[in-house]
Order: C-alpha cells, then sequence, then structure tokens
C-alpha cells in the first residue's frame, strides 16, 4: 500500500470504513489448539483469549511475536496558555531529547521487552492553536499529523505500541472524550502533570468551553478541533497498522482518546487493539469503559510515553509464547482428564 494513502479527512474515513478483519480461520485453528494444550481448560485465564486474538490478527494457528514496534510522537499545544499545565511548553522539546539519548522510561522498557523504539517531533517550534478560540488544527494540519502517523508505522513489525508526549495533552484528550461521549469537563480532566485545585477547575472550564464552542462536529474533525499533532499521529498509526494486520496494545489516557477517534468514526476500528493497562489519570477507565476495553495491568501509572503499553508487551508475549511453544496433551504423551 503506498505510504500516502489520504490526503483528506473524507479520504481517511473512507479507510476506516473499508477495514480489513481478522482471519477467522487462524483463529478458529488457534482455538483448537489451545484446547488441546498441555493444562486445565481455562487455566491460562486471559493469557488464552489474547493469544487466540493474536493470531487471528497475524493469521497463525500458533504464532510468534517477534517485532514489537513501539514510537513515541511528540507535540506542543496551544492551549497552555490557559495554564493547564504544571510544567512549561519546552518541557517536551527536552524529553524528546532524553528519548533519544535513551534516558527515559520508556527507553528501558523498550530494551527490556525487545522492542524497536523510535521517537517523531511533529513541528514543536509551532504550538497548535488554542482550541477555546479557534480550531488546533486545519485539515491540511490535521492530514499531515494523520500522515506522519501513518507513515511511521513498520509494516513488518508484529506488534504495535503508540506513546505520546506533549504539554497540555491531557486538555486535548479530556476534551476529545467530552466532545466524543457527554459529560463535562469536571468528569474528564485529571491533574496531568501534577496541577493543583486551582489549576484543576480551570483545566475542567477549559474543556467545557472549547466542546461547547466546537459542538456539532464528527469525530474526525473533533480531532482536528481539539487534537494535538501527536494525538492525531498515533490515530494516524493504529489505522496504518489495522490495515496491516498488525496488533495494537493501547497505552494510557490520551492514546486512548486518540484511538477512540477512530471508533467513534466506524465502529470496530479498534478490534486489532487491546488496552494495555489502565492508569491513574481519573478518566481513563471511564473512556475504556466507553470503548469495552478490559486492561491488561493496573499498577497507578500516570507516566504516558507509551510507558504502561510498553510494559504490557511482557504480558502478550508470554501469552504468545505459551500457546505457540507448549505441547499439546498428544505431544506430550499426557493423558487428558
Amino acid at each position: 500500500m503506498p505510504l500516502k494513502a489520504f490526503s483528506t479527512l473524507p479520504e481517511f474515513a473512507a479507510i476506516l470504513a473499508d477495514l480489513p478483519s481478522a482471519d477467522a480461520d487462524a483463529a478458529e485453528a488457534a482455538t483448537a489448539r489451545n484446547g488441546v494444550l498441555t493444562k486445565p481448560p481455562g487455566a491460562l485465564g486471559r493469557l488464552e483469549e489474547l493469544a487466540i486474538w493474536y493470531a487471528g490478527w497475524r493469521g497463525a494457528a500458533a504464532p510468534v511475536l517477534e517485532k514489537p514496534q513501539v514510537i513515541v510522537f511528540a507535540g506542543n499545544h496551544g492551549v497552555t496558555a490557559q495554564g493547564v499545565s504544571a510544567f512549561p511548553a519546552e518541557v517536551t522539546a527536552q524529553m524528546v531529547m532524553n528519548f533519544e539519548l535513551g534516558g527515559a522510561a520508556i527507553n528501558q522498557l523498550c530494551k527490556t521487552f525487545g522492542a524497536e523504539m523510535s521517537v517523531l517531533s511533529l513541528d514543536l517550534d509551532e504550538p497548535t492553536q488554542d482550541f477555546t478560540a479557534e480550531p488546533a488544527m486545519d485539515e491540511a494540519g490535521v492530514i499531515a499529523a494523520l500522515l506522519a502517523g501513518w507513515e511511521a508505522v513498520d509494516p513488518q513489525a508484529d506488534l504495535l505500541v503508540v506513546g505520546e508526549m506533549g504539554i497540555g495533552n491531557t486538555t486535548s484528550a479530556a476534551a476529545i472524550a467530552s466532545a466524543l461521549f457527554g459529560g463535562n469537563g469536571a468528569g474528564w480532566v485529571g491533574r496531568g502533570t501534577g496541577i493543583d485545585d486551582e489549576g484543576l477547575a480551570r483545566k475542567a472550564d477549559v474543556v467545557d468551553r472549547a466542546v461547547a464552542l466546537h459542538a456539532g462536529q464528527g469525530p474526525l474533525d473533533t480531532l482536528r478541533c481539539l487534537g494535538g499533532r501527536e494525538l492525531a499521529a498515533m490515530a494516524g498509526a493504529i489505522a496504518r497498522a489495522r490495515v496491516e494486520r498488525i496488533p495494537v496494545i493501547l497505552d494510557g489516557f490520551i492514546c486512548t482518546a486518540a484511538a477512540s477517534v477512530l471508533e467513534k468514526e466506524c465502529e470496530g476500528a479498534l478490534d486489532h487493539c487491546v488496552a494495555g493497562h489502565v492508569s491513574a489519570e481519573q478518566a481513563h477507565a471511564r473512556l475504556l469503559a466507553h470503548l469495552g476495553k478490559e486492561p491488561l495491568l493496573s499498577l497507578g501509572l500516570r507516566l504516558g510515553e507509551g510507558s504502561g503499553a510498553a510494559l504490557a508487551i511482557g504480558v502478550l508475549k508470554g501469552a504468545v509464547a505459551c500457546h505457540s511453544g507448549m505441547a499439546t496433551f498428544a505431544e506430550a504423551g499426557v493423558s487428558e482428564g
């Protein structure tokens, strides 16, 4: 498939309306294999369903997971002018440097679980517009960000995790969640990088004002009006992964908000995704519930960067290894119960 697969939002929507499905035959064969492995039925709990889900998307009854890819997208937000973050916008670029030098948590997790990691900065010197006054991006801007994510995916990867860095992006994620699923800002905002009570109230007001200003938009235009470049890039990457039948582990609140745009645009667009964890950001569990995604981990994480999803790579690797590597009863000469 050519890298530049769309140039307008309607063209991107058309791709979402025609996404491939999992391989039903492979999933059926994986289910049959799971039934004769040397263990009591259901003894591996969710690992069993994870392995079968993965097998369906990879088109193999006994798949392997050898080439996970992690991409961290970075963007800056004009809405930080409203005082919604405890950190200044220049921290985004400073953290990108830390990623590139291998000093962040996500670097360590990628090394631990054998993931290839890349970092993509998106016009950090030009923040998006303050979406309390005007749309965050015009159509050309959001398309450029979607394409950046789309093109960053390695078609040879067998698993994708997308993470983010961007001061102000929990406000963007809360605004998107409010616009897509209803409810006021107070129900969707959290403390992000550590704002105080006054900052939290200000953040909720910002979300309410922004959602009211841009009311009536479809999901993709909601991303354009209330999103950030890194959120759009995550959405583009997740969509590309679906086209390539690459399974995805979703990260925290910001990643899940970006992914929600795809699901609201086209029901089932996230069938190739599992939730890696539920974060300490207070609305993440609520957002996952809207999507019907049960998280694999609950460890109180609220770092972003793709860190929770990267940690869950280990869980999925374990599920696939057990499914594909275990002996069957016949192979092991063990009597079935």
